[in-house]
């Protein structure tokens, strides 16, 4: 995680879903371990990846703790506000916008397209002159970046002057003194950067987002809130600069000023066309002077990343034109600041790969000849080589090959079909075989083995044809939940089934065990314990029977001797004392 550049990631909250590296213009983005993260030498702060991305694990740079702590520290702080803010807040007039800011605790806000108004003036002055046949506008921070780095033979035709925000800037120090703080507040993120690297003239950049969530922290209804006597904009309105925003504005208000009749207008709105039309551009080739007007956003400022309201773009452009109508003053006042300023190449490090090591590098996602590059784009690289060369410039993995994983996960799961001892198949939810093993078709007889030999594992099979259970898969796929039979009487066999789901709704497995002979056996054991149980109960009846008679014959003798023996002792009693009397 960056936090010191515009752009970084909240690295848990990533899904690896890869929308960001397809929707970058320059493949900024890096995956390690399945995380995307920008890599800041090579972004150009468009922030088409904080739009994109699904989770909101793209963030842009929360500057307002340092706004706050610039309002402390600075006796004056004066806010630079983007033209595109009628598109933002709309029902806002300029009064009660100026109201709102000053309680933020501003000392004033002025337009920044006074600023525009100057260059705009400037580039029209320079049209009229003699020069390179190719003016390229550097309006917009991003496009000035992706030039320097990525089109590096068009920077000295990038027109030498201060962008609107820092030209803007430059006046309001000019005004109010060298110390003051100057905050820039607008939708575009790139102008964070540009602050980073300005620090002289403009402290930092706010978004529109951001400048929202700070009235609404302060309670502060802008479209509600009464107007100040002495609210209004600091050096006045802005009058032809209330253009820019929108496809083309610049490019009007310089054709309006007269002096570069002579010149072509061209407009490229977002980055694709911006790339398309930069692409193998060679300046002499024209015919006659061209003046470029590049926006990073489609339709213009009004479509910037950074705003809060996600506005219809025909809407945002119909509220600038409105605002800006009758403000087409079109003055020609001579700059009072200076706007010059270079700008230098920007050499990315890059490495040349031979085309042995973009085959290998291809060879570790499993395509080992042009057939197997399919160029899906799944990876978000247009080309099958493109990845390749993220792969060795360490930007890339190949677990973002699709096709790759894809042909991965069925290999292992053909690998387990064929090595498992019972039968598996897979099932969609036209009950249509997706696959299955050669156990599963010897379940099911010869006939079903032919077919499975013909075919490719049974695939396009209809289920009902090859068992008669096939209601267990139709209540497994309505249910979402594992349906489990133990025993299932199938043809005079014993099968046990287990049915899970794949994909909910849409895909399900099973495995299917023929446990006949199991059980038979189980039943023979079973069968010759019960006889065992029987046999060992007869004889211990008989043991008991035995030991009862005996008992009992025991018993008998046993009183018979007892009896016998009273019998003889109550004689021998009788004959005592008879012999006793005489004497």
């Amino acid at each position: 995680m960056n936090r010191k550049f515009p752009i970084y990631t909240i690295e848990n909250e990533c899904n690896d879903c890869y929308k960001c590296v397809r929707n970058c213009p320059v493949k900024s983005i890096r995956i390690e371990h399945g995380r995307a993260s920008v890599v800041p030498e090579l972004c150009v702060s468009c922030g088409h990846c904080v739009e994109v991305c699904p989770v909101e694990a793209k963030r842009i740079r929360d500057d307002l703790g340092r706004a706050k702590h610039l309002l402390k520290r600075k006796e004056a702080v004066y806010l630079s506000l983007a033209p595109s803010w009628v598109s933002e807040f709309d029902g806002v007039s300029s009064e009660r916008m100026a109201t709102a800011i000053k309680r933020l605790g501003f000392a004033g806000v002025s337009e920044t397209a006074l600023g525009a108004q100057q260059v705009s003036a400037a580039v029209s002055k320079m049209l009229a002159e003699e020069g390179p046949r190719l003016a390229i506008s550097t309006a917009c921070p991003v496009c000035v970046s992706f030039i320097q780095k990525y089109r590096p033979s068009l920077t000295p035709f990038l027109t030498p002057l201060l962008s609107p925000a820092l030209t803007h800037a430059r006046m309001l120090r000019q005004a109010f003194g060298p110390a003051i703080g100057v905050v820039f507040v607008g939708p575009c993120i790139a102008k964070k950067e540009e602050a980073d690297r300005r620090g002289e003239l403009m402290d930092l950049a706010l978004t529109f987002a951001d400048l929202r969530k700070w009235l609404e922290e302060e309670k502060i209804e802008a479209a509600k809130i009464e107007p100040a006597s002495e609210a209004a904009f600091a050096l006045g309105m802005a009058a032809e600069g209330a253009l820019y925003p929108i496809e083309g504005g610049m490019s009007e208000t310089i054709k309006a000023y007269g002096e570069a009749a002579g010149a072509d207008f061209v407009t490229l709105s977002g980055m694709s066309a911006v790339a398309k039309g930069l692409d193998n551009l060679r300046p002499d080739d024209l015919d006659r002077r061209t003046f470029i007007e590049c926006l990073a956003c489609e339709g213009g400022c009004i479509g910037g990343p950074g705003r809060a309201q996600d506005r219809n773009p025909i809407w945002g452009r119909d509220r600038t034109l409105r605002f800006a109508k009758g403000r087409d003053v079109f003055s020609r006042q001579e700059p009072g600041v200076e706007l010059a300023e270079k700008y230098e190449r920007k050499f990315l490090a890059t490495r040349a790969f031979s085309p042995h090591d973009l085959q290998a590098a291809l060879a570790r996602v499993g395509k080992s000849n042009a057939g197997d590059e399919l160029n899906c784009g799944g990876c978000g690289y247009d080309t099958c080589r493109k990845f390749a060369q993220a792969l060795l410039e360490g930007k890339a993995e190949p677990a973002m090959c699709a096709s790759y994983m894809r042909r991965q996960a069925m290999s292992k799961a053909n690998a387990l079909l064929r090595c498992m001892p019972c039968g598996g198949v897979i099932v969609n939810k036209d009950l249509t075989i997706v696959e299955s093993n050669e156990a599963f078709a010897q379940l099911f007889g010869e006939d079903t083995v032919t077919a499975f030999e013909a075919s490719d594992g049974l695939a396009g099979a209809h289920l009902e044809s090859v068992l008669p259970f096939s209601d267990l898969f139709v209540e497994a796929l309505r249910s979402c939940e594992d349906v489990r039979r133990e025993h299932l009487a199938v043809g005079g066999r014993m099968m046990n089934v287990t049915i899970f789901t794949i994909e909910p709704q849409q895909t399900v497995g099973a495995i299917v065990e023929d446990v006949t002979q199991t059980e038979l056996r189980r039943e023979r054991i079973a069968k010759k314990a019960r006889e065992v149980i029987q046999r060992n109960i007869t004889t211990v009846q008989d043991i008991a029977c035995r030991l009862g008679e005996h008992m009992a014959d025991t018993e008998i003798l046993m009183r018979s001797i007892a009896d016998d023996y009273a019998v003889r002792k109550d004689g021998e009693d009788d004959d005592e004392e008879s012999e006793e009397a005489p004497r």
